[in-house]
């Protein structure tokens, strides 16, 4: 575990990803706490798409890369699968750590139209959990069939832009991979931006479903 925790937080991800947060919680302005979760939803996804982009790619441009061709498929896969748990369970941590830093920094009001502020932070943590998870998977499996860190952070964001605006809102409605940031806030009662999330969750497992197969094409 500590190789892989070595290999995959080296000191400059992790430097440029809590500098990333806390820039982000001091610029972003918010006057409302339902407003914290929708600011750091689509930042974060572009956040989780470049760090997770190099988790497998790293291998093949390191001097590792012979010798973890010869490992079994099987054991290439968990040990890809395990470094993409440690990366996104980091950036987890560090969402929950930034929606608090909204509150330290800005000290947002509670809008009379939200519900409590233990629920609006439930549907964020189950939200942005979500969003790390899909958007790792993306990127490193864009990345593979690639074969370039830089292609799958660029067809990230060609998804991201695609999806993250008023006209994704429009088309894709409560399938949008950013439901939660363009829901009803006024409406609490209304539960069907988690049909985005469910599709993000399904897209992200079929992706992981099909990494033994790339890896053994692209590996």
């Amino acid at each position: 575990m500590k190789k892989e925790l070595k290999i995959v937080l080296p000191f400059y991800k992790v430097a440029y990803a809590i500098s990333f947060v806390v820039i982000l919680s001091l610029i972003r302005g918010v006057t409302y706490t339902h407003e914290v979760g929708l600011a750091i939803e689509a930042p974060f996804a572009i956040l989780t798409a470049v760090f997770c982009a190099d988790t497998y790619v790293q291998e093949i441009r390191s001097k590792r890369f012979e010798v973890h061709r010869l490992y079994p498929l099987k054991k290439r896969f968990f040990s890809m699968t395990k470094r993409l748990v440690i990366q996104e369970l980091f950036l987890l941590l560090l969402a929950v750590a930034g929606y608090g830093l909204f509150f330290v920094f800005q000290k947002p009001m509670t809008h009379p139209g939200t519900k409590s502020e233990w629920t609006q932070f439930a549907a964020y943590f189950f939200a942005i959990t979500v969003t790390i998870f899909f958007w790792g998977v993306l990127a490193n499996t864009l990345s593979m069939v690639l074969r370039n860190m830089w292609m799958g952070i660029g067809g990230c964001l060609i998804i991201w832009i695609a999806t993250n605006s008023t006209g994704g809102d429009k088309l894709l409605g409560a399938w949008n991979l950013f439901s939660y940031s363009f829901r009803n806030i006024e409406n609490a009662a209304d539960f069907t931006w988690m049909y985005g999330k469910v599709l993000c969750l399904g897209i992200g497992l079929i992706l992981l479903a099909a990494l033994p197969e790339i890896i053994r094409k692209r590996g």
